[in-house]
C-alpha cells in the first residue's frame, strides 16, 4: 500500500483504504518494484515491542494473493533492529508486527522512495522533489 491524496479509480489500483483521513492503494506491481523503504529506527527494535517478520525472497513473487499469504509466513524472520539502525527494504516483501508485549516504544521513522510517476488523476501524498 501507498499513501496518496485522494482516491481514482484507475486500472490496476485497488484495494483502497482509508486510515485517520489518509488514502492508500495497492498500486500496480511496476510502481512498488521501483520504490524503497527505509524504516530508520529511534528505538531498540525487536520481538518484544514489534519488530518487523518478514519473508527472505518474497519480494521476487510480485503481488501475493492474500489467500496464498498465511502458507509463505511459516519462513517468516523477526528483523531486530537497535536504537540509530536502518532497515532497507522493498515494498513487495511480505511484512508484518506483532502487537508489542512490553512497555518499551518503538518509534520509526519510515520513508518511502519511488522512482514512479503516478498516473493523471493520482499524486503521491506527500511528494518531495529531489535535489539535483
Amino acid at each position: 500500500m501507498v499513501n496518496v491524496d485522494r482516491r481514482a479509480d484507475l486500472p490496476g489500483f485497488g484495494p483502497w483504504t482509508t486510515k485517520a483521513s489518509w488514502v492508500a492503494v495497492q498500486p500496480p506491481a511496476a510502481i512498488l518494484e521501483n520504490t524503497c523503504t527505509i524504516r530508520l529506527h529511534l528505538d531498540d527494535c525487536d520481538a518484544t515491542n514489534g519488530a518487523l517478520k518478514v519473508v527472505p525472497g518474497s519480494h521476487q513473487c510480485g503481488v501475493v494473493p492474500a489467500e496464498t499469504i498465511a502458507a509463505l509466513t511459516a519462513t517468516a524472520a523477526v528483523c531486530a533492529v537497535p536504537a540509530g539502525g536502518a532497515m532497507l527494504m522493498k515494498p513487495l516483501l511480505l511484512h508484518a508486527s506483532n502487537r508489542s508485549t512490553s512497555n518499551r516504544p518503538r518509534r520509526v521513522i519510515h520513508l518511502e522512495f519511488s522512482a514512479e510517476e503516478l498516473p493523471t488523476g493520482l499524486a503521491w501524498r506527500e511528494r518531495q522533489q529531489a535535489l539535483t
